[in-house]
């Protein structure tokens, strides 16, 4: 099967390419000996089936990270390289251009964001381009599919340059300016109100401002999205299983097994949220009340990346990260983990170093609260108004900015500096960022909805055996003198180092004061999921992770030992 390898430096909307030449079976890969994935999907092309790669962004043959050396070592898997390049930028670009075509391997070159270059007063005498690197040259805009159609058909004419090869690096930039000079013209322009606002987006002071805006205004949509699919999707859904649900429960004995599958009756009925058994609470909390907000969070942070916000955001945080030992890429396991702490600690083996990888991993784990913590916040302590749900959030950004502190000033290994370019703001394609989202969404449903399903079914089995009942006989006299909370709301505590939804059906029931309560949801708020753990130790190892659960307990004790002194 014949392979076409799409590469290009990073912003060049080489996925949203991607997205045009292939259906939705698009699978994420793992690059052998590495933690960087790339993207593999199939297309008809003349009636044969193709294999399509998506490298990776790079800037240059000569890597720098692990995700450039694996965008190189692709090279050797490509019968067809597509080298996008960003018409706004083409100079930049060029350089890998350039240094591809000395690879001797049939290239053609899709010229993207052509429509955007023509906005900014760029012409590009695309003709003159291909006689120059000696490969087809194609204009495209990815966003529209604008000149898609253009490239399929002539990636058969793909081919290798027959130009001179270049002796050194110097000669390639010398060459690389050769080329401009002779292409490319730009028409002079006066800045826009637009253009100061963009720019506005990523200066320190007007860069914060804005990003808070730009994330309480997605937060709020994902809210709102979140909401109307539990209400309008998953509860009548789940509504319709009731009946059958009852249906068993009469037929089943009580005991163990009962216990297990339907967990306890409420009021004489199954309660999604509090009955406890893997039939009940074991589905509806991973697919009635998770998912929904991880698929609302997934579009929000979709239309971030196709806009060309999202560099955006890195560089205007990159200052406050490298306090903390990383660079602004580590805004992105934060933001991840906001909608599940297990994709949030997946995606910090993009970052470059053990360290990056360690602390964001930890402050993912510890510190950033995950749409069921979030709904378990709200859920408990909303209705006691705004004061108690900011003392448990603001204590937990509190924690993530001295916790960095402490593990980047423990740790010598460098924290390498943030080298981004700066996309122009696009208009968003809402069929490539409906299918990015489904992308992750499918990976959310193969690779962490399982491990979150075992963590509930580990709390059903636990609470069925007694187990939880008896963990909390022992637990109790400590957490009355430590937190001041009752023996009571242990198994709630307990169970919800597990899944902490449960602790909203278990805790509420127990008559604790709002202070009781903000302790109790603080306190285990540090402690990540089951699943968070488990995949904590698959990416950091057993010393790491070791290390990062010594951390969570040392914060759980020293905070939730500070507020029971403060509020109760």
């Amino acid at each position: 099967m014949k392979t076409i390898l799409l590469i290009g430096d990073p912003n060049v909307g080489k996925s949203v390419l991607f997205s045009r030449l292939t259906g939705v079976d698009v699978i994420a890969s793992n690059y052998p000996g590495t933690t960087v994935d790339y993207l593999k999907g199939r297309m008809n092309l003349h009636g044969e089936s193709v294999e399509i790669l998506d490298a990776p962004g790079t800037y240059s043959l000569a890597a720098t990270n692990k995700a450039e050396e694996v965008a190189v070592s692709l090279l050797g898997q490509a019968d067809v390289i597509v080298n996008v390049v960003d018409a706004t930028s083409l100079e930049r670009c060029l350089l890998l251009t350039v240094e591809l075509l000395e690879k001797r391997k049939a290239v053609i070159v899709a010229l993207n964001m052509w429509d955007e270059a023509q906005h900014l007063g760029i012409h590009i005498d695309v003709r003159e381009l291909e006689n120059i690197l000696q490969v087809p040259v194609v204009p495209t805009v990815a966003i529209t599919a604008e000149g898609i159609k253009e490239l399929v058909l002539r990636l058969d004419e793909a081919r290798v340059s027959e130009r001179p090869r270049l002796k050194d690096n110097d000669q390639v930039w010398a060459e690389v300016g050769h080329i401009v000079r002779k292409v490319q013209t730009v028409a002079h322009r006066h800045h826009s109100i637009w253009d100061r606002l963009t720019d506005a987006t990523v200066k320190s002071g007007t860069g914060w401002l804005s990003a808070l805006v730009i994330l309480f205004a997605l937060f709020w949509m994902v809210r709102l999205v979140g909401e109307g699919l539990i209400r309008y999707g998953a509860e009548p859904l789940f509504e319709l299983c009731r009946a059958p649900l009852m249906a068993l429960n009469d037929w089943l004995e009580p005991g163990f097994l009962h216990d297990v599958l339907i967990g306890k009756l409420i009021d004489g009925k199954v309660d999604f949220i509090q009955s406890m058994g893997i039939l009940t609470t074991g589905l509806f909390m991973p697919f009635g009340m998770v998912l929904p907000y991880i698929a609302a969070f997934y579009f929000a942070l979709a239309l971030l990346e196709d806009t060309g916000y999202l560099p955006r955001l890195a560089t205007v945080t990159d200052n406050l990260f490298h306090r903390l030992g990383m660079h602004g890429h580590g805004i992105i396991p934060v933001l991840l983990g906001l909608g599940c702490k297990v994709p949030g600690i997946l995606s910090a083996r993009a970052l470059e170093t053990r360290k990056q990888r360690f602390i964001a991993a930890t402050l993912v784990g510890i510190t950033i609260p995950c749409t069921a913590q979030t709904a378990m916040i709200f859920g408990i302590l909303g209705h006691y108004g705004a004061k108690y749900v900011l003392i448990v959030l603001g204590t937990m950004a509190a924690v993530f900015l001295l916790l960095g502190l402490i593990l980047n000033r423990t740790s010598h290994e460098e924290c390498p500096e943030l080298f981004l370019d700066i996309p122009p703001y696009r208009m968003p394609s809402l069929l490539a960022v409906l299918k990015k989202t489904w992308m992750r969404i499918r990976w959310f449903l193969s690779e962490a909805l399982p491990l979150l399903f075992l963590g509930v079914l580990a709390a059903c089995i636990f609470d069925a055996a007694g187990l939880t009942a008896k963990l909390a006989d022992h637990a109790a006299p400590f957490m009355q003198g430590w937190f001041g909370l009752p023996g009571a709301a242990v198994p709630a505590l307990l169970s919800g180092f597990l899944r902490k939804e449960m602790a909203v059906g278990m805790l509420v029931p127990l008559a604790l004061t709002p202070a009781q309560l903000t302790v109790a949801v603080t306190v285990f708020a540090f402690f990540p999921c089951i699943a968070a753990l488990a995949v904590m130790l698959k990416e950091l190892g057993i010393k790491d992770m070791m290390k990062a659960l010594a951390a969570m307990i040392l914060t759980s004790l020293i905070v939730g030992g500070i507020l029971r002194l403060m509020l109760i």
